[in-house]
């Protein structure tokens, strides 16, 4: 064996071997009355999708897309290799849909078929290929509709609002892809009401505009085709340096709610289980994956936004602890509400999805 093969297989297996090792629950803070546990380990998990009796799980770096059975030992299965970037998985009819950049592919029949899995099949290559902001967390709508955002291509600019900026949805039989909402920089999470059934969204604000602004965004889609201010308008009110000139933030759909400055909001669920106190009926549940370039880190949690209507009453910490001072052991991606009324959390950094449940104030 070569010198490059024995450092590869070394630091494969310190990888591993990181991955397996416990991880410090016990720095993490909830509400009384909550605990936390780890549900599965899986490398580098992004979003999560629920089929009848598995958990599917996309990926970014690792660049496969797992399958988790959720009786027995929870140990993941690989079911598709060699993508680019599959973050974004979405389950309906059986059939398993992947996002890959400018790709999405379906897995079908997955469910029957894990010890041997189907090959992936092309739904859609009509959307870019850039990979700035190029991943993306897809979900089927009310309407059968598969949601698909495109993020701009760079930090600010002006991109063609048909291609970038966008949340699209796209017709599997057909392949029709519309745009559904315009002035979106870069959405890696989204939910439909479940009273209203419509379409509410984390937007990730620009950087290297301070510490302090912009904020990220959770949002409400009113109509088709609102424009929700990239990139003349920030958090509702902050006109950009470079084109808040041409168009004035009044003209935009306002968030519902202001997010922290650079939190990196995610995955965002309501959460329609039972099993938590009424005060979490219909709130949304977001993970915030953390700041990258922020003086000091910001996000790295799990805050939920209650709501009274469509109005925001509160914007809070869930699930706190995974940054200690500078250093983060965790990072949330995405969260999901198990039929249980238990709430899931991927977290691609630790390679972990956990659990949270509610198990009484005492």
């Amino acid at each position: 064996m070569g010198r490059w093969a024995v450092f590869l297989a070394l630091a494969f297996a310190v990888l591993g071997a990181a991955r397996a090792a416990p991880l410090p629950l016990s720095r993490l803070e909830l509400p009384p009355g909550f605990a936390i546990e780890v549900f599965a380990r899986v490398p580098n998990a992004r979003q999560m999708a629920l089929g009848k009796n598995t958990l599917f799980v996309g990926s970014m770096r690792a660049g496969k897309v797992y399958a988790i059975p959720l009786r027995g030992t929870r140990a993941p299965v690989v079911i598709a290799d060699g993508l680019e970037m599959p973050v974004g998985v979405a389950f309906r009819d059986g059939d398993l849909y992947v996002s890959a950049v400018g790709r999405i592919l379906r897995l079908r029949d997955v469910e029957a078929k894990l010890a041997r899995p189907p090959r992936p099949e092309v739904v859609s290559d009509a959307y870019p290929d850039e990979t700035h902001h190029g991943w993306k967390f897809i979900a089927f709508g009310p309407d059968g509709k598969l949601y698909v955002p495109v993020g701009a291509p760079c930090n600010i600019c002006a991109p063609d609002p048909e291609r970038y900026a966008m949340i699209s949805r796209l017709d599997p039989a057909t392949g029709t892809i519309e745009v559904v909402a315009r002035g979106v920089r870069n959405s890696v999470g989204f939910d439909w009401h479940p009273q209203t059934r419509e379409l509410w969204f984390t937007d990730n604000g620009r950087d290297w505009l301070g510490d302090e602004a912009p904020p990220d965004e959770l949002n409400r889609l009113a109509e088709i085709g609102q424009h929700f201010g990239y990139p003349h308008c920030h958090g509702g009110n902050i006109a950009d340096p470079q084109f808040g000139k041409t168009r004035r933030c009044a003209e935009f759909a306002p968030p519902v709610q202001n997010l922290g400055a650079h939190v990196a909001s995610l995955g965002m669920r309501f959460y329609d289980g039972r099993q938590f106190p009424a005060r979490y009926r219909n709130a949304v549940f977001i993970a915030e994956h953390g700041s990258w370039n922020r003086s000091e880190k910001n996000g790295y949690r799990v805050s939920v936004v209650r709501l009274q209507g469509n109005r925001a009453v509160a914007y809070e910490p869930f699930v706190n602890g995974w940054v200690q001072g500078d250093s983060a052991w965790g990072r949330p991606v995405d969260v999901l509400v198990l039929p249980d009324g238990s709430l899931l959390v991927s977290d691609d950094h630790a390679g972990a999805i956990y659990r949270v449940v509610y198990r009484g104030e005492r």
